[in-house]
Formats: structure tokens, C-alpha cells, sequence
């Protein structure tokens, strides 16, 4: 049978224009990773939308489309894709709590316990993940409890003020509201929203109907094409800490810090200048001083915290300097995010988190301290919802704002007005519109625990003296000496405080755990009895002495071609310190080791530099030089021969100490 010709044609058409749907599937999907990788999330999302249309595997693009919408803020639109993405067989290790967190976010919260527990039970690597995940369990399954908390608190949606994009942080300055919007002409591609700025409005009689006459908060401090926001005034109002970074060329919102602003005598803000405390490799943001204007709250994804964004604090003297900032402690900061801090005049500490036990993604809570013992509490209903619910501020006791990007809104995130005050309230204050609490469930906390041999087989050791010590006052509140099992324990314990646990028996290195009761509190919602007993255990391993035994000092890296002391080198030096302050006949000799990319003599010269820069940094802590001994080894001792990576090199750039007398 003959074909004809145009039929044919028609085949070879359909041929074509089928390859070219392909190809411009790929296209789109290479073009959606490159700009998922710059960070570029909304212009991301238009790629792998048209992606989606094509032969695309469904679990790479569905899953990208997901963290396209996570990574840029938009929790509830992520869930339908994470879902996709599981069904097509995605293994991504992060799929399931990430989903849950999404479901979450939409008050699912049953499906969500489902995802988070197929989470955990894939035993993950990544600790923090798998520890706020295990916290995020414990909340999802007495979130009844949590949601039976409310209060007959009216929120007032600032429906003339509110844009569909967003209005946020709100700060009340004199007559002014001022707050963060996103309403710059440049967008920003992460979300795909206007660019943020600081913008005021004046306060009437009626907060809630203020109209939408907002104008730009200072021409000095705005600035185009960069978000700015969550602003914070001293006492006296004439100086303004606030964030500013994120213009969209770094990925990840590394690029925030906190500037100052300063109010000159002609009644203009100056140009703001970067404050040194802040960290140029992390985000700062949302500064908030406290009442008497003396210390500053901000959050920081810095280094060394507790898992995600914490809540730093900082001291500033008579003429404007801050102090070394401090994290605010693991009763305050979880593994997840806290951020949005708030200081009422009465001095509790108002802030949101996503760490806490809570209905939404960021919940509001309120920290008090009592006879040292911080006790944190969700704010309840309707303060807090699915949503995120953040930026808490208080004109006076009972009335204020706070931002909200719950269902029924205006846009993005909405300013909410609230007043507890009137009289037609039944209350003056927030708290006491809750019915009259039940009285506070006891909690008894003890430490147990085991010592046994430091060996890929550890054997347990009897006989080893082991010490409780209060890291406040240097004593030891309990003293003990293993058993035939290597066992110790139960000792009590005190909410809040700092130990450690020394364990000691001839022939061993002395050894120091610290152990910290910060964090490890029960929160009230869990408890279901009157009264609760729970132990902590630790596991000591003790290393057997043995002369020119040698040990790893893990994450003691230099710089190539450096052999200064890097800030996180000091963490682990600092642990060297420990062991020989607790084994004072203890002499060592501290190796360096270099990498091989450079001649030999100067890989020696450079690594006994290094060497010598750590025994000389464990000499200003106090340790008598006589007891270390610096060798460089220079390139002569590879861990990882033919190294390819920088990871590899930098695994050969060690520092080890071998024991040489006891």
C-alpha cells in the first residue's frame, strides 16, 4: 500500500513538534534548577510549571517545585507537590517532614503526624532535623490540647492598611506606626513579591481603621533595591536598629544584617551604617530593645546555635556600643526558628517560633523567669493559628498588633489589631481571659547513667568515680562510684541549671561531659499526670592511657597556607584545655599536618607554625607550656592520599596530640 506523500509529511511533522515539546520540557527544567540554585524561587517555579507539561521525571520536578514554594515561605502551596513528588517515588531524604511541616501549616494535622513519623522511623543523619522532628511528634499528638487554649481576644484585620502583598512587624514610635511592607517597585525573586521597605502611618483614635495613607518611613534609609524591615527604636527614639539585605544575588538570605539609623537635630534619619555586631557569613534580623532601651533582642542563624534562627541578646552603653552578643539558651531556643522578639514593660519576652509546641508554623509565646527558671507558654487561640502568627507588640497590657498571614486576609501577611481593654472586655489583660488554670503539674528530673571503655566494643568499668558538678557554683551535688555493670544513678536534677559529669578510674583519661538541663524541660501541655518523674542518661567512654597513643582532634582545619587559630578550631582546642586541666600529669605532644599542595620543606615549616599557634593558644588558657611538645609533620602523613577535593585537603590539614607521659 502506498503512503501518500502528505501523510507523511503530516507523520513528520508530528515527530518534530513531539521532540520539540521535549526539548523544551528540558529546557525549562534546567532552566527552573538554575534559578532554584541562585535562589531565585518565583522565577523557579515558572519554569518547573512548564517543565511539568513535559516527559519530566515527576518526582524531580514535583519536589523542586516544592522546595521552590518552601524555601520562599508559602508552606501550604508546597504540600500538594511534596505529595506528588512521594508518589512518583521520591527518596529525597527530607520529603516527609517537610510535607508534614506544610500540612501542618494547613491544620492537617493528622496527616501530618503520618508524614513526620515515616521521618523519623527513616532513622535520618542529620541530628537537628531529627530532633526537631522527634519535638515536633510530641507537639502533633497533644495539639488538641494545645488548640484548647483560647481566650475572648477580638482580632481586628487592618483591612485599610493591609495590601495584597505584605504588611508586617509593626512598631509603635510616638504617634506612628511604623512597619515593614512589601511595596518597592523592584520585585524580588524570591517570592516574587514587591521588595520590602519601612513605611509609617499615623495612629488615630480607632488603631484598626487607620486608613492605607502609609508613606515611606525615611528617604535616607530607603533604598530600592534591597528588603528592609523589622524596625527597633530606642528608648529615647532617636536611633533605629533594623535589617537590610536580601537584594536577591546571594542564595540563601546570607546577605542581612542590622544597620543603624540615627535622628539628626533637623529632624532627619541619617545614613544607616551596618552595625558590627553584626555577622556577614549569617542572617540578622528582627532587633527589638528592651523597655529601659539597654539590651537588644535579634535573631541570628549564626553559627553554634541551637538548630535554625535563634534569639540573641546584646548589652549597649552610655555612648551607642554594643556587647559581644549571647544566645538567649536552649529554654528559649529549640532546633527550630525563633524570631520576632518583643519586650513588654513588665519584662516578658514575647516571640515566635516554629521550635515550641504550636499550631502553625510560627506560633506567639510568651517567656517568664522565675527563681531562674524560664517557663515559655503558647499564647493560644486566637493569637496564634495554622499560619504563621508573629510580630507581637503591645501599646499597654492587653492592647497591640501582630501579623498574621491566616486564612481570610487581605494578602500576604496582614497587620492585626487587638484590644482586651474596652469595656465591653470582661478583662484588662490577655492572660486572664483564659479560665483560671489548673495548678501546675510537678516534674522531677534525674540523671543516671553508664561509664565503659572508649572501643568499638565498649566493655563496661566498675569502679570509676564519678562526679555531678554545678557548672554555677563549681561543687559536686552528687559522687558515686560504678558498679559492676558500669552504671550510675538517679541524682536529682534542677530546671535550668549547668553540669557536668567528670569520671575518673586509674589507667583511663579523666574525662568531662558537659550536661545542661536548658531546654530539657517538659512543657506543661504534655503532662498528663500530676506528678512526673524522668530521667536522663549519659554514656562516658574513657580512653586507656597508653604512651604515644595518638587521638584525632576533629574539625582542627586551617585556611590553606594559614596556621591562625580559626574561630571554630578554638571550640575543639577548648576541649583539649578540659582534658588536661582534669589530667594535670598529663604531657602531650600536638602534631600538625598539612596537605600536599606545596613544596616539602615549607609543608613542614608551615605545619609546625601550626603546631606552635595551638600549643600557644592552650597556653593563654592557662595550661604550663612545659606540658606540650609542637611537631610539625608537615605532608609526610596523609589521611586521604591522592586527595582530589578541597574536603579531602582540608581532612590531611589536622592536628592530633599523642600522649608521651602520665
Amino acid at each position: 500500500m502506498r503512503i501518500s506523500t502528505s501523510r507523511l509529511l503530516l507523520v513528520a511533522l508530528s515527530v518534530t513538534v513531539g521532540l520539540a515539546g521535549c526539548n523544551s520540557a528540558m529546557m525549562a527544567y534546567k532552566k527552573g534548577v538554575r534559578h532554584f540554585d541562585a535562589g531565585e524561587y518565583n522565577l523557579a517555579l515558572t519554569q518547573f510549571e512548564k517543565a511539568a507539561k513535559g516527559d519530566i521525571d515527576p518526582k524531580r520536578v514535583n519536589y523542586y517545585a516544592a522546595e521552590s514554594y518552601r524555601l520562599s515561605n508559602r508552606f501550604a502551596e508546597a504540600a500538594p507537590f511534596y505529595q506528588k513528588a512521594l508518589e512518583a517515588g521520591s527518596i529525597e531524604p527530607d520529603a516527609h517532614l517537610n510535607l508534614a511541616y506544610a500540612l501542618k501549616a494547613q491544620g492537617q494535622y493528622a496527616e501530618a503526624l503520618k508524614h513526620l513519623q515515616q521521618y523519623v522511623d527513616s532513622k535520618p543523619t542529620n541530628k537537628v532535623s531529627l530532633d526537631k522532628a522527634q519535638r515536633e511528634l510530641g507537639t502533633l499528638r497533644a495539639v488538641e490540647a494545645i488548640a484548647g487554649k483560647k481566650t475572648d481576644l477580638v482580632l481586628k484585620n487592618m483591612g485599610n492598611l493591609n495590601s495584597p502583598g505584605s504588611e508586617f512587624a509593626p512598631v509603635i514610635r510616638g504617634e506612628e506606626l511604623v512597619f515593614t511592607a512589601s511595596r518597592k517597585d523592584m520585585v524580588y525573586k524570591n517570592n516574587g513579591l514587591p521588595m520590602l521597605g519601612l513605611y509609617k502611618v499615623k495612629l488615630n483614635q480607632a488603631p484598626d481603621e487607620t486608613g492605607n495613607a502609609a508613606q515611606p518611613f525615611s528617604n535616607n534609609v530607603f533604598q530600592g533595591d534591597v528588603n528592609e524591615g523589622t524596625p527597633a527604636f530606642t528608648k529615647d527614639g532617636k536611633a533605629m536598629i533594623f535589617a537590610r539585605g536580601n537584594n536577591g544575588k546571594r542564595k540563601g538570605g546570607l546577605d542581612v544584617d542590622l544597620f543603624i539609623s540615627r535622628l539628626g537635630s533637623d529632624g532627619t534619619w541619617g545614613a544607616p551604617q551596618r552595625l558590627p555586631i553584626s555577622d556577614s557569613t549569617a542572617w540578622d534580623g528582627s532587633p527589638a530593645f528592651s523597655a529601659d532601651g539597654r539590651t537588644l533582642y535579634f535573631a541570628s542563624n549564626r553559627a553554634n546555635g541551637a538548630g535554625g534562627i535563634d534569639l540573641y541578646r546584646t548589652n549597649m552603653d552610655a555612648s551607642g556600643r554594643f556587647s559581644r552578643p549571647v544566645n538567649m539558651g536552649r529554654d528559649i531556643n529549640t532546633p527550630g526558628d525563633e524570631m520576632f522578639p518583643f519586650v513588654a514593660a513588665d519584662g516578658k519576652l514575647y516571640f515566635s517560633s516554629d521550635g515550641h509546641p504550636g499550631l502553625g508554623k510560627l506560633d506567639v509565646f510568651v517567656a517568664t523567669r522565675s527563681q531562674g527558671v524560664i517557663r515559655v507558654e503558647n499564647m493560644g487561640q486566637p493569637v496564634n493559628s495554622p499560619a504563621d502568627d508573629f510580630g507581637y507588640v503591645l501599646m499597654e497590657p492587653g492592647k497591640g498588633f501582630l501579623a498574621s498571614n491566616r486564612a481570610g486576609g487581605k494578602g500576604d501577611d496582614d497587620l492585626y489589631f487587638f484590644d482586651a481593654t474596652t469595656p465591653e472586655s470582661s478583662t484588662t489583660t490577655i492572660a486572664q481571659n483564659d479560665p483560671k488554670p489548673d495548678a501546675p503539674k510537678i516534674v522531677r528530673y534525674f540523671l543516671a547513667g553508664t561509664v565503659a571503655t572508649n572501643e568499638p566494643t565498649p566493655a563496661p568499668l566498675d569502679s570509676a568515680r564519678v562526679r555531678i558538678i554545678d557548672e554555677a557554683t563549681g561543687e559536686a551535688v552528687a559522687e558515686v562510684v560504678t558498679g559492676q555493670p558500669g552504671t550510675f544513678g538517679k541524682y536529682p536534677l534542677q530546671e535550668g541549671k549547668e553540669y557536668s559529669v567528670l569520671a575518673e578510674r586509674r589507667g583511663y583519661l579523666t574525662r568531662r561531659e558537659p550536661f545542661t538541663m536548658q531546654g530539657r524541660s517538659i512543657p506543661q501541655i504534655f503532662l498528663t499526670k500530676p506528678e512526673t518523674d524522668t530521667t536522663f542518661n549519659v554514656a562516658l567512654r574513657l580512653d586507656k592511657v597508653e604512651l604515644n597513643k595518638t587521638f584525632v582532634l576533629e574539625n582542627i582545619y586551617y585556611d590553606l597556607d594559614k596556621f591562625n587559630i580559626r574561630p571554630d578550631a578554638a571550640l575543639e582546642l577548648d576541649k583539649l584545655v578540659t582534658i588536661l586541666k582534669d589530667n594535670p600529669t598529663l604531657r602531650i605532644e600536638l602534631g600538625s599536618h598539612t596537605d600536599v599542595r606545596a613544596p616539602d620543606a615549607y609543608n613542614i615549616r608551615l605545619s609546625q607554625n601550626r603546631a606552635r599557634s595551638a600549643v600557644d593558644y592552650i597556653v593563654s588558657k592557662g595550661i604550663d607550656a612545659s606540658r606540650m611538645t609542637a611537631k610539625g609533620y608537615g605532608e609526610t602523613q596523609l589521611i586521604v592520599k591522592n586527595a582530589k577535593t578541597e574536603e579531602e585537603h582540608q581532612r590531611n590539614r589536622r592536628t592530633e596530640f599523642k600522649i608521651l607521659e602520665y
